[in-house]
């Protein structure tokens, strides 16, 4: 690691703790100038680290800046293999990962963004990413289950999400399906998974697990057209908010994907799932049909009753929930 990383991991595991310039020399073996290069470093990418005479730097202890470090003070030591890489901006998270996954990637490759200039969400719309505000995340995965079972990875991430956003916020969230995490009747969260198939076998050759979060609400407001529908998991700035979240968030995945505590995540997913017994239109291939939702089964997929009474199980596809039912 730099200077500057080795700095940085000293300050996250002990924020609002001074340092003497000399004591940090000592601890990183580097000269007093290096630790001077570093702290200026680390002011300039937003951190604030204050100095006083004879008393040396200190990290704020209310900081929220994402970071490699920050997330790996908190991370069970389950997730201590994953390769994380934390970027101030970039196009699309899912985009990088899938380049690594081509590269012959190791599963478990993460990159997260402060920022997003051209993310996306299901059909390749646009998902609104504005910087300093939100956490953009996917992850590299490659899982022994055929395509059918892909829906699975969407829904366990679901699940966790919930459970790290109550664990880090104290709100109660819940699931539209099948991707969409709301608080306070608000959407906070949209996961997209996309896969590549082995055509001979039938089976994922991998999978890119990408989370969007609105940790705050941006400067501004949200655009027009997300007013109505988008909010945020906090309404003030939280302590370290951001790499809670994330590490919290990896912690629940991780365990329920590599299978230690993976039993009941399907009940968990239809417990906290916001559409059951409610009527809505449902919109697949652009078409919407009006239905009332009559449960999830273990597949994760929608069991719908239609006006005619007939019953279909979808695996994919958009709703829009009548407010009068809920």
């Amino acid at each position: 690691m730099t200077t500057k990383e080795l700095l940085l991991e000293l300050f996250e595991t002990q924020k609002g703790a001074f340092f003497s310039g000399e004591e940090i020399a000592r601890r990183l073996c580097v000269s007093r100038a290096a630790v001077w290069k570093a702290v200026k470093s680390l002011q300039n990418e937003g951190y604030e680290i204050t100095a006083v005479t004879n008393k040396g730097y200190c990290l704020a202890a209310d900081t929220d800046i994402l970071s490699v470090q920050g997330v790996q003070k908190y991370l069970d030591s389950s997730c201590r293999d994953l390769e994380i890489v934390v970027l101030p901006t970039a196009e699309s998270t899912n985009t990088l990962v899938r380049q690594k996954a081509a590269q012959g990637g190791n599963e478990g490759y993460t990159v997260i963004s402060n920022e997003q200039t051209r993310g996306r969400g299901r059909y390749g719309r646009p998902f609104f990413s504005p910087g300093k505000t939100g956490i953009y995340l996917s992850i590299l995965l490659k899982p022994a289950v055929p395509s059918s079972e892909a829906l699975s990875i969407t829904t366990m991430a679901a699940v966790a999400m919930c459970k790290a956003m109550e664990e880090v916020s104290q709100e109660t969230v819940q699931i539209k399906w099948v991707n969409d995490i709301y608080i306070r009747g608000k959407k906070v969260c949209g996961i997209l998974t996309e896969a590549a198939l082995d055509l001979e076998s039938g089976m994922l050759e991998y999978a890119v697990l990408g989370v969007g979060v609105n940790v705050y609400t941006p400067q501004g407001g949200f655009p027009e057209d997300l007013r109505d529908t988008a909010g945020a998991v906090f309404s003030a700035p939280g302590k370290d908010a951001k790499n809670r979240l994330t590490a919290a968030f990896l912690n629940h995945f991780m365990s329920c994907y590599r299978g230690k505590n993976s039993g009941d995540y399907i009940a968990e997913y239809r417990r906290r799932n916001l559409v059951i017994g409610r009527k809505a239109v449902v919109y697949r291939n652009g078409v919407p049909q009006t239905v009332d939702i009559c449960g999830i089964d273990d597949a994760c997929r929608l069991i719908v009753r239609y006006d005619n009474h007939e019953t279909a199980h979808l695996s994919y596809g958009e709703i829009q929930l009548d407010q009068a039912s809920g």
